[in-house]
């Protein structure tokens, strides 16, 4: 069976719980702001650390300061697909469950490629997990990133006296 089928076959297995769903249904419908990363490499190292200053999100060499640890999660898992641009939900409240909810469709995602193609090598694993993430970049990057700065609706309502 082609990469493809077995591609196909795993986002149909998620459901509900598919990456850029979770993406579009989910985080696309609040109010966000957008986040820029710059030199998105897929194939980075991506570790959340502790330091004296904060929470730190490395990726690769670069360390990009995070204002907590929910954002520095929910902003893992964009850097593990190599997006450049991505929505973060203005609601910090919201981040910590949103994050929860991204990391399990990814590491329930890893597991079904070593489930469905546990006969198949380790180069044909790999080139699923490509295609896996080229498919999931492409469907965040059609659903949009939003505003860089979200919009403040404001009622003027003023009484007439």
């Amino acid at each position: 069976m082609p990469a493809e089928d077995y591609a196909h076959k795993i986002q149909q297995q998620l459901g509900e719980t598919w990456l850029p769903r979770i993406y579009r249904e989910r985080i696309r419908k609040l109010r966000t702001r957008s986040y820029h990363f710059d030199n998105p490499n897929a194939s980075a190292r991506v570790v959340i650390q502790h330091t004296l200053l904060g929470v730190e999100l490395k990726i690769g060499r670069r360390r990009l300061l995070c204002p907590d640890l929910a954002t520095a999660r929910y902003l893992s898992v964009f850097a593990r697909i190599g997006c450049s641009d991505v929505a973060v939900p203005y609601d910090i409240t919201k981040i910590s469950h949103l994050a929860d909810e991204l990391e399990s469709s990814w590491y329930r995602m890893l597991l079904l490629v070593e489930q469905e193609a546990r006969a198949e090598s380790a180069r044909f694993k790999g080139r699923l997990h490509g295609l896996l993430l080229a498919k999931i970049r492409a469907e965040i990057v059609e659903a949009g990133a939003g505003t860089r700065v979200p919009e403040f609706r404001q009622s003027t309502k003023q009484r007439t006296s």
